[in-house]
């Protein structure tokens, strides 16, 4: 029987980085995902692996990418504007087919927002990619810290299998909550090997004998470059896509949340059902890709959607894209809730408790 641990989502993700085979993390403290550097400059030292702290987060990506770039599994984490200072290092990733993973454990923003204060507010920058170059990545969304545990291992996977950068978006409400975590090795499918490594053999007769990087790789063309990508997007998109669903075969009211949310939206559901309201929930775990098709299925199925997200609205884009007009979306956000002409009915910026859903699927209902 695995072993079961009580730990927050930050050690969590630290720990499954490890069960996944990660020994070499690059990375600088900002809040509230310190709890990752600090457990993995522990504990990577006790399995010959290496912990760098680099002297910012642009740093820091560039050494993810020279790790990547020699085959191994690698990672770094930040939160919100770190994240966003890694954005030249994540194009760069990206364009080199590498596979590495990044943790971006969201804060309020806009700009250097606060350290403390929870929110949803990166899901736009993680999802349509936050640097230039029409670039992908995988993003899951775990939502409780057992699947942070989880997900890393299939964040590791995903990324060599596809030769992808995977990024893990949590925020500060599942970072720091502590819940029991089971520490379970997850099994997954054979993964080719890495010829296209560099690891020391570049040069054949005095000339460099692997190059890593599209430029090179097709020519110089990037039409060719981006037909390839285009085919393993689509790839992805066949195979990866990954959402919950919960008790919405009969709901006529969806409600539409990912990460800390969705954990209040589940119980705002229970809460729901027991007076006799048939909501449900639809979460998805993959935000890119995003489960469109599903998302359409389930909405025009219950006729009423409610997206309920710790933003001002970002999640709502792609659900109101996926429904295509067909059914009316309302949001529960941060700022209050918006009807379908723009007016805010409510107020309030703190967090979205059980109890303030239901009072709006009540009044939708």
């Amino acid at each position: 029987m695995a072993e079961r641990v009580l730990i927050d989502g930050n050690e969590a993700i630290a720990r499954g980085a490890i069960s996944a085979g990660c020994k070499h993390f690059f990375g600088y403290p900002i809040t509230p995902q310190n709890e990752i550097p600090e457990f993995m400059s522990r504990e990577l030292p006790k399995i010959g692996g290496v912990f760098v702290q680099s002297e910012c987060e642009a740093a820091s990506v560039y050494m993810v990418y020279g790790g990547a770039l020699a085959g191994a599994r690698v990672m770094t984490s930040t939160a919100s504007p770190g994240f966003s200072l890694m954005q030249e290092g994540i194009s760069y990733i990206a364009e080199a087919e590498v596979p590495a993973v990044i943790v971006n454990v969201m804060r309020m923003g806009p700009g250097i927002g606060t350290g403390g204060q929870h929110g949803q507010t990166d899901y736009r920058q993680v999802t349509k990619g936050g640097g230039h170059g029409a670039y992908r990545c995988i993003v899951l969304a775990p939502y409780s810290a057992q699947e942070c545990f989880d997900h890393m291992q299939l964040a590791f996977y995903l990324a060599d299998k596809y030769r992808v950068l995977v990024l893990v978006l949590t925020d500060f409400i599942i970072g720091r909550m502590a819940e029991p975590v089971e520490l379970r090795t997850l099994e997954f499918d054979p993964l080719p090997g890495k010829d296209w490594a560099l690891k020391g053999k570049a040069l054949k007769d005095g000339k460099r004998k692997f190059f890593v990087s599209a430029a090179f790789n097709y020519g110089g063309a990037p039409p060719r470059y981006y037909q390839h990508m285009a085919e393993v997007y689509q790839k992805i998109k066949d195979s990866e896509i990954r959402y919950e669903a919960y008790r919405e075969e009969d709901a006529t009211l969806l409600v539409v949340s990912y990460g800390s949310s969705a954990r209040m939206a589940k119980r705002a559901v229970d809460m729901a059902r027991a007076e006799g309201r048939r909501a449900g929930l639809f979460r998805p775990v993959t935000l890119w890709p995003f489960p469109e098709e599903a998302v359409q299925q389930a909405a025009c199925r219950a006729g009423k959607v409610l997206v309920v997200e710790d933003s001002p609205g970002e999640l709502v884009e792609d659900v109101k894209f996926a429904v295509q007009g067909k059914v009316p979306v309302h949001l529960l956000g941060i700022w209050g809730r918006y009807t379908p002409k723009g007016g805010i009915m409510t107020g309030g910026s703190g967090i979205i408790y059980p109890e303030n859903i239901l009072e709006e699927v009540r009044g939708l209902a």
